[in-house]
């Protein structure tokens, strides 16, 4: 499954120990997770002033994404997509890398349900959604 964590998701799994926290690592083990240069400079940037975290841990932060997560272009999106001009590379992202969920607490992003194909839902609810559909188990070789 292709994920798009927002930018909120993946500040509140480095900020506090919780439900991002915990969906981020499952997110990580369990599907492709796919990010964007605009949400990963988003991301340093509230890790920075709103948390303020040292440069050197926003960094850290930074490889860290990138090192466990697929860096996408992201495709040009109709203005009209959504109410918040902002949000509209996550549009991008996620219709580029042919994402199955967006995942976040932006009201503006939540408030259109789904994006052509793509879900779009909160930490909570994709909590539920991927406790709900455990990995396959693969058989146990008899060799």
């Amino acid at each position: 499954m292709k994920i798009i964590l927002d930018t909120n998701v993946i500040i509140a799994a480095f900020a506090t120990r919780g439900l991002c926290s915990a969906l981020f690592e499952l997110c990580l083990d369990r599907f492709e997770v796919f990010l964007s240069e605009p949400l990963l400079k988003e991301t340093a940037a509230h890790l920075k002033d709103k948390i303020r975290l040292p440069d050197a841990q926003c960094r850290m932060i930074d490889a860290y994404l990138r090192g466990n997560c697929s860096v996408s272009e992201i495709d040009s999106v109709d203005p009209s997509s959504c109410r918040d001009p902002d949000d509209l590379h996550v549009l991008g992202l996620a219709q580029h890398a042919s994402a199955d969920y967006i995942v976040t607490g932006d009201k503006d992003l939540l408030a259109l349900g789904r994006y052509r194909d793509i879900h779009i839902v909160t930490p909570r609810e994709f909590w539920t959604i991927a406790k709900e559909n455990p990995p396959e188990i693969s058989p146990i070789s008899t060799k």
